[in-house]
């Protein structure tokens, strides 16, 4: 063919180069943020933030089935990419919205879900429909396709370098306390709507005129209605067996959120992930080698989720701890926690093209690695990342910073994983496929992913945390309990709370309250020698006792100074008063502007858990962070040692297939 040997590319390669690019600079730019503002701005605690995170980076890998579906039905790729970005595009406007309003947290959490929702249906129309338009440049046989996607794969990879390095500069600021400062946030996402705004117009402005195949007709436009043939005979629905599945489905749903106490989310993706494979595989019309085959497919799915759950702890645990853990300083510069996500794009610009040549040269002598050890050695890598950062954190006194190698070595080995995993997935499954199944055994594929993506969020919500915000309320809404006689966070009526005051001025505090089955007016009086221990700015850094209040007593409660660090800054730029509740598990924090201590001028009360329970993993508590990533190391470490094992068998049962 004269195609086969043209040098160059067409010109709408450069186009889906760029919308692409951009689309991706929006989703990861997005993405390097959204766990940072969850936690500083809406005050999430990181459990609540990474389960919000695993949902929406599960589901963003599920839409993309209907989206296909839709494509290939009735709107074609051209006008589902385009509904796709406009969609992403409002749900990052939504994110500009929840950053603009934080201070409003029940407000901005609306502006943010809703956003969320856009940007995962619009990402289900958007994503799986530009990739398949990039080989349909090229007439079947052209040699230059395989380079093609290789540049394609280039404007991916280039978008997610760039995109923490601009979201997180604008979005990621912090103050000369070294505080972050929330309001910036919605730069950062706005700068990942207008990068959505730009793939969308770009494509639709030049699609006509460069998205065509070699003899000018149009890619993706609107697919033609095939009319059945006449002699086709229809075949009848099989309703029994569609009820079958369906109590199968909403047993397994009560059993993830019922039994094992999954949210909404995890419980459907993780039913989908047995019910959509299980399915398939009972079909009476495969044959045994095509049934193997086919479980080779699941069996590396599998194996696949948990590279996928630990690599994807980027966005959120791994971010938390570039946050909280890292020293990030070079020279005079702070580096925004964000920009260690772009390392991975980087090595994978750089590394590529070594993994290639090396893959090639073992493949010339006969001594390349099959898929299933590649894959093995991609879960062992990524073991070896986190075995590397857990040595560096082992024994580590939480206020002290480790340095940034450790981070940084570990996306890099990561990313050599990477290198040797996920570029056999999806080749895998369309040589292994029967054909009539090739687009649900696609779906699979993505749905492992989903799972993977979820289970990341479900295993980053364990990262262990020395204090934790419950609550930041306005002092109005602040009440002590009749009942309990201890001060906690009861949103008792008006008609229960006459009236309550605190004067720390001359350290009393007086509270009235009405119940049916409680009436008193106490005054509280702190003992003189505790006095200078209900501290404002002047003395936080030196006390190491705070006093804890209930409706009879006053009691003395240790505080280290590094907690009281955690939750106001080594240097607060706002007045505070500190004070706990009997037991000294919570700690209650009454911040003043600048300037207005003891006036009523006081904005909010914070109320953090000093002494919160540590989380644990298949019966073993997490302590710390070591702990923390040693769950990786094992997960990772058996699944690699397991798959290696399975290889040869793996082989046998892909029937000569390479």
């Amino acid at each position: 063919m004269e195609n086969s040997t043209q040098k160059g590319h067409p010109k709408g390669l450069y186009l889906l180069f760029v919308t692409e690019m951009w689309e991706r600079f929006s989703y990861y730019g997005m993405r390097a943020i959204f766990t940072l503002f969850m936690v500083n701005a809406l005050m999430f605690d990181k459990s609540l933030a990474s389960t919000v995170y695993g949902n929406y980076t599960g589901l963003v890998y599920l839409t993309p089935l209907i989206g296909g579906y839709v494509a290939d039905r009735y709107w074609g790729n051209r006008r589902s990419i385009f509904v796709g970005g406009i969609m992403m595009a409002i749900g990052q406007f939504f994110m500009f919205l929840a950053g603009s309003f934080y201070t409003d947290v029940n407000l901005a959490s609306t502006m943010m879900f809703a956003g969320l929702g856009f940007l995962i249906f619009g990402n289900g129309f958007f994503k799986p429909n530009i990739s398949t338009m990039v080989g349909q440049l090229y007439e079947e046989g052209d040699k230059r396709v395989d380079s093609a996607f290789t540049i394609f794969y280039m404007g991916i990879n280039l978008g997610a370098f760039i995109a923490p390095l601009i979201t997180g500069g604008l979005g990621e600021v912090y103050d000369k306390e070294g505080l972050i400062v929330p309001a910036m946030f919605k730069w950062g996402f706005l700068a990942a709507c207008i990068g959505m705004i730009i793939s969308t117009i770009v494509f639709e402005l030049l699609k006509n005129k460069y998205i065509i195949k070699p003899n000018g007709e149009a890619i993706g436009a609107k697919p033609k209605k095939i009319e059945p043939a006449v002699d086709a005979v229809k075949e009848p629905m099989n309703f029994g067996k569609m009820i079958q599945w369906i109590f199968i489905s909403g047993g397994l749903f009560v059993a993830f959120k019922g039994l094992m106490g999954l949210d909404i989310v995890g419980a459907f993706i993780y039913t989908l992930c047995i019910v959509a494979p299980a399915s398939i595989i009972v079909d009476k019309s495969l044959t045994k080698e095509e049934k193997q085959r086919i479980w080779v497919i699941f069996i590396i799915a599998f194996f696949v989720i948990f590279f996928w759950s630990a690599f994807e702890q980027a966005g959120a645990s791994l971010t938390f701890f570039a946050q909280e853990q890292t020293d990030r300083h070079l020279f005079n510069w702070e580096i925004p926690s964000s920009y260690f996500q772009s390392i991975n794009a980087v090595a994978i610009v750089i590394f590529a093209p070594i993994f290639a040549w090396l893959w090639t040269k073992l493949g010339a002598s006969n001594r390349e690695p099959s898929s299933p050890v590649k894959q093995s050695l991609g879960l062992f890598l990524l073991a070896v990342g986190y075995l590397i950062i857990a040595v560096g954190v082992k024994d580590l006194d939480p206020s002290v910073k480790v340095s940034m190698f450790w981070l940084v070595t570990l996306y890099t080995v990561h990313t050599f994983g990477e290198l040797c995993l996920s570029p056999i997935g999806l080749s895998m499954v369309v040589k292994l496929a029967p054909v009539r199944f090739a687009s649900l055994l696609m779906g699979v594929w993505f749905l492992s992913t989903a799972t993977a993506n979820k289970f990341a969020g479900d295993l980053s919500s364990l990262y262990p945390e020395e204090v934790k915000m419950e609550k930041s309320i306005p002092v109005s809404a602040f009440a002590f309990d009749a009942k309990d006689t201890t001060m906690n966070l009861s949103q008792l009526d008006s008609n229960t709370v006459k009236s309550w005051k605190m004067e720390f001025a001359n350290h009393t505090a007086s509270v009235r309250l009405l119940s049916d089955d409680f009436e008193a007016e106490k005054e509280l009086g702190f003992a003189e020698s505790f006095k200078n221990k209900l501290f404002g700015i002047e003395a936080a850094e030196k006390s190491d006792s705070l006093l804890g209040i209930s409706i009879g007593e006053v009691s003395k409660n240790e505080v280290s100074e590094f907690t009281q660090k955690l939750i106001v800054g080594s240097k607060p730029k706002f007045n505070y008063t500190m004070f706990s509740n009997a037991d000294g598990n919570m700690l209650y924090v009454l911040k003043y502007e600048a300037g207005k201590k003891g006036s009523e001028d006081a904005k909010t009360i914070e109320v953090w858990n000093i002494k919160p329970q540590k989380p644990s993993f298949l019966g073993v508590k997490i302590e710390n962070l070591y702990n923390f990533f040693m769950i990786f190391v094992f997960m990772a470490g058996t699944a690699s040692v397991i798959l290696f094992l399975l290889s040869k068998r793996l082989l046998v049962m892909m029937n000569g297939v390479k």
